[in-house]
C-alpha cells in the first residue's frame, strides 16, 4: 500500500512550487496511473515515492519494499544483461558484499518471468530499446519487492514492445500482487491497465480517482489543451475503449480554444 498526503515539492530558489498537497492512496496489488502535460511533476513525484528526492511537505508511507524503474536507463561498459539484473539485488546483497549462488538464482528467475532469459549473456549496449526496458524490469523485480514504481515504462517503444510492457505489468500484479505506480503519457495505456488515475495539471491542480471516471474526454480535454474523442473499438468480441486526440484543421487555434 501507498499512502500520500499533503505531499508538496520546490526546488530551492524556485519561484512556485512544481506541484503541491497532493494526496491519494494506492491499495495493495492496485495499478495507479499518474498523467499530466510536460513539467508537471510527474517524474518528480516518481522520485519523491521512491526516496530519490526529499519532498518539501507532507507524508509519504509505503508498505512493503520497492523496485524503481527509471524512464532512461544508460550504462557506459558493456554489462551482460545477467549482471545487470543481478545488480537489483544490492540491497540484499550489502554495501561491499558479494552477489551469491541465490542471488543468482533470483535474478534467472527473473529474467525467466519475463520471457527474456535468452538475452542473459548479452552486452546491455547491444539490446533495442523495449528489451532494455524489460531488462529493467527484471532488475527490479529481482529486487523482490512489493510494489513497484515506473516512468513512462513504454516510452520510444513501438506498438509491440508496449503491448508486451503493459501485458507484463497486468501479469505481475496477478501473479505476485504487486502494487504498481507507472506514469504514462497515453491516456489509452492507464484505460488498459490501471484501477485509478491521477491528473496533475500543475501546483495544487489535480484530480484523482478511479481510472474510468478520471480519463473522460471532458477530463483529457482539459488536461492536454487539446480537443479528444472517446472511440470504441471491438475486436474478437471485446470492446474497448480508447482516446483519440482531434488533430485536424488549426491545432494551435484548436488548442487555445480548449484551453
Amino acid at each position: 500500500m501507498i499512502r500520500v498526503e499533503e505531499l508538496s515539492f520546490r526546488y530551492p530558489r524556485a519561484v512556485a512550487p512544481v506541484f503541491e498537497r497532493h494526496g491519494f492512496t494506492v491499495p495493495p496489488g492496485g495499478i495507479f496511473a499518474i498523467l499530466g502535460p510536460n513539467g508537471r511533476g510527474k517524474t518528480t513525484l516518481l522520485k519523491c515515492l521512491a526516496g530519490l528526492v526529499k519532498p518539501t511537505g507532507g507524508r509519504i508511507a509505503v508498505e512493503g519494499a520497492m523496485g524503481y524503474v527509471p524512464q532512461h536507463f544508460a550504462t557506459p561498459f558493456a554489462y551482460s544483461v545477467r549482471d545487470i539484473v543481478v545488480m537489483g539485488r544490492a540491497r540484499h546483497v550489502g554495501l561491499f558484499g558479494a552477489p551469491t549462488r541465490t542471488d543468482r538464482d533470483i535474478a534467472q528467475r527473473a529474467l525467466a518471468e519475463l520471457g527474456i532469459e535468452r538475452f542473459a549473456e548479452r552486452p546491455i549496449t547491444g539490446l533495442s530499446g523495449g528489451e532494455r526496458q524489460m531488462v529493467m524490469i527484471a532488475r527490479a523485480l529481482a529486487s523482490e519487492p512489493e510494489v513497484m514504481v515506473l516512468d513512462e515504462p513504454t516510452s520510444s517503444l513501438d506498438f509491440r514492445n508496449q503491448a508486451i510492457v503493459l501485458a507484463t505489468l497486468r501479469r505481475l500484479r496477478d501473479r505476485r500482487g504487486l502494487t504498481i505506480v507507472m506514469t504514462t503519457h497515453d491516456p489509452q495505456h492507464a484505460l488498459e491497465v490501471a484501477d485509478q488515475a491521477l491528473l496533475m495539471r500543475g501546483g495544487a491542480d489535480y484530480d484523482v480517482g478511479q481510472a474510468a471516471a478520471m480519463l473522460t474526454e471532458e477530463r483529457l480535454s482539459a488536461l492536454y489543451g487539446l480537443p479528444i474523442q472517446a472511440a470504441t473499438v471491438t475486436r474478437s468480441g471485446r470492446r474497448t475503449q480508447t482516446m483519440v486526440p482531434l488533430l485536424g484543421g488549426d491545432v494551435m487555434a484548436t488548442a487555445r480554444s480548449v484551453a
